[in-house]
């Protein structure tokens, strides 16, 4: 009796599925604006920022719709990395390469890895934390996964269920990797690298929420702001990249 039942509702779960990708699947493809993230602060309280554009070659292999790398500084001098990767709802809302992949394959050794808690005037949320070294030079890196939606996912099934959710409640399942970094000094020690990169990024957060992309049927030219190209344009200057 009990299999009785387990047929039907199994034979059901499999229709709901079915009928449930082709709905997606009817869904115009989205088209990005991404002239809000282009527009991204160059200054967040006592840091100001200046673009360092990726090498066409990264860029490429990326495959973001659009990439923020710049390297902020503060009046006191110290040195913090920003890359942002967007990647829009047609391009699976988030990278193909993950930091871990992207620090091992460039010979870095991560040598630490942690979950931090980042104080922001939204709420907190977390970050991934790895300390990195390369030939003396010492790294500590935070980064975490956003989208329309949420922010710090830490990645794997929180952001495979944000990405769904989305999809189901507002069409887009857009995604961004965020990732800090900053080097050491020499004797330095790491909880002061890592209240700079925490408060860095309790300022970066809410600017992200207000500069997020936008993302709107393809053909529908009336959606996109007037000025997108130009300031995508602008922004992808000499080339450069940062680890």
């Amino acid at each position: 009796m009990k299999r009785g039942f387990q047929t039907p509702l199994l034979v059901a779960a499999m229709l709901a599925v079915g009928v449930l990708s082709w709905w997606l699947q009817l869904r115009p493809p989205l088209q990005v604006d991404p002239s809000p993230l282009a527009t991204l602060p160059r200054a967040l309280g006592d840091w100001e920022g200046e673009d360092v554009p990726l090498e066409g070659e990264v860029e490429s292999m990326l495959r973001a719709d659009f990439n923020v790398q710049r390297a902020y500084r503060h009046a006191l001098g110290d040195v913090v990395w920003l890359y942002v990767g967007y990647y829009g709802t047609d391009r699976g809302g988030r990278p193909e390469h993950t930091p871990r992949v992207c620090y091992e394959s460039h010979g870095w050794r991560i040598v630490g890895e942690d979950v931090v808690v980042v104080e922001a005037p939204g709420g907190r949320f977390r970050a991934n934390e790895y300390a990195v070294e390369l030939s003396g030079e010492r790294q500590l890196v935070h980064f975490w996964f956003r989208s329309h939606r949420s922010t710090g996912l830490l990645g794997g099934w929180d952001q495979t269920a944000d990405r769904l959710l989305g999809r189901l409640l507002a069409g887009r399942a857009d995604g961004a990797l965020v990732r800090l970094s900053t080097s050491l000094r020499p004797g330095e020690e790491l909880v002061t690298a890592r209240s700079r990169l925490l408060q860095f990024a309790g300022r970066l957060e809410p600017a992200l929420a207000t500069h997020w992309p936008t993302e709107h049927p393809a053909g529908d030219e009336s959606r996109l702001s007037g000025s997108a190209l130009e300031i995508v344009r602008n922004f992808r200057g000499a080339p450069g990249t940062h680890p």
